[in-house]
């Protein structure tokens, strides 16, 4: 009977892929930490399942999306001085 309080804890659910760093991109519309839509992350606590692993099947695809960089400023910087 030790282990009921840890079993009672326990949920059978595909936890979230949340890392806390919660900021959609304003091109790509996806979150920069989780890499999920607006949708998504608003409805997850309502999805089944089923949907939940669909998606965190999927998000290692999106990321790519975001690593793509301009150069930042030292782009900028060679741009001007015709490099």
């Amino acid at each position: 009977m030790r282990d009921l309080p840890d079993q009672v804890w326990k949920r059978n659910e595909v936890e979230s892929p949340c890392v806390k760093l919660c900021t959609i991109h304003p091109t790509e519309r996806i979150c920069v930490g989780c890499f999920r839509t607006i949708d998504e992350i608003a409805g997850w606590s309502r999805m089944e399942p089923e949907r939940r692993r669909a998606v965190m099947a999927e998000l290692p695809t999106r990321a790519p999306r975001l690593a793509l960089r301009r150069g930042g400023r030292a782009a900028r910087l060679s741009a001007r001085s015709g490099d």
